[in-house]
């Protein structure tokens, strides 16, 4: 089967109710990105931080997985499919994808502030007292501001084995997830979903310009399955 390789962004998951990162004054659900996504905003309050992706948490368990995270997952009965995804929720794994990496980490996961790889499945609020095995306190398995993307040279190995490429609802613009697309073969076919396309011109590339649920439903109807 031909490997279609899928990087998703907000864009895919708005359409469910959650929000996309950040409004337009740089605000995050109104507080100060560096306050709520940084390990120095964990240090300096740390009740602050827990309280915001608890409050993230619970919007999650409550929205369900929109037309387009099920058209996507349809297409693993045509197509290898790898979605390397910026989000944090779960609706890809609901509807049915199974193959998805989370280069931002995981909204449902928590880790050890000590051991990074002790990682455990958390769907209730997470409190300041809630430690791992060692008795360190408990974080969201986020991937933060000034952090390592430790899934990025993954990606990467995958963007280069695509057949084709298609891109949903993120700008392209924030590094490192913004230069996967530079690791795809130059001939590979490049489609990208968006209803405001900002992204360079380059060899193949069809740009349809419609939010998620729109623009899977004609990427889909392009082939003659």
């Amino acid at each position: 089967m031909k490997h279609l390789v899928v990087l998703t962004g907000a864009g895919m998951s708005a359409e469910s109710g959650i929000k996309t990162f950040r409004d337009a004054d740089g605000l995050w659900e109104g507080h100060d990105v560096m306050e709520v996504a940084t390990p120095e905003g964990f240090h300096a309050n740390p009740e602050l931080v827990l309280d915001f992706y608890n409050q993230r948490r619970r919007q999650l368990l409550e929205v369900e997985p929109n037309p387009a995270h099920f058209d996507l997952a349809d297409l693993e009965k045509h197509f290898k499919v790898t979605i390397i995804t910026q989000n944090i929720d779960d609706l890809h794994e609901r509807a049915g994808s199974s193959n998805v990496i989370h280069l931002h980490g995981e909204l449902l996961k928590v880790r050890s502030t000590y051991d990074k790889s002790d990682i455990q499945q958390w769907t209730n609020d997470l409190c300041l007292g809630d430690l791992c095995p060692k008795g360190h306190q408990l974080r969201p398995h986020i991937v933060w501001f000034g952090e390592d993307v430790p899934m990025i040279e993954k990606a990467m190995d995958i963007c280069a084995t695509a057949d084709k490429l298609l891109i949903i609802g993120t700008s392209m613009q924030v590094y490192p997830a913004a230069g996967l697309m530079h690791y795809v073969p130059q001939q590979t076919p490049t489609y990208f979903i968006d209803p405001k396309p900002n992204i360079e011109s380059k060899e193949n590339l069809t740009v349809i310009a419609e939010r998620a649920t729109v623009g899977m439903k004609m990427f889909v109807s392009s082939f003659n399955f």
